[in-house]
């Protein structure tokens, strides 16, 4: 089953992003996070903590990411592209 597809700026995706860090880092400085450096390092995710970043943007999004996309939000520029494209090509929360 395949839903519509979600409309999602870069600035919404951006946002959603941002929450999702704030959730599992509150005191996360994303004001120092360059768009090119990577998520994971430079926030110290651990493996779950990864997983539920993931799984934050995921449900707040509505835009189903696989365990293969996870390269895909390894930067802030990254993860932006890949929500704003994946939104409009109607793969939100697609069951397969």
């Amino acid at each position: 089953m395949t839903h519509d597809a979600i409309t999602i700026s870069p600035d919404a995706a951006r946002a959603a992003i941002a929450a999702a860090i704030r959730r599992i880092v509150p005191d996360a400085d994303l004001d120092t996070l360059a768009d090119d450096a990577p998520i994971r390092a430079e926030l110290e995710l651990d493996s779950l903590d990864f997983l539920s970043f993931v799984e934050l943007l995921s449900g707040a999004t509505g835009i189903r990411i696989d365990e293969s996309d996870y390269p895909e939000l390894a930067t802030m520029t990254r993860a932006i592209a890949f929500l704003t494209v994946r939104g409009a090509n109607g793969n939100a929360n697609k069951e397969e």
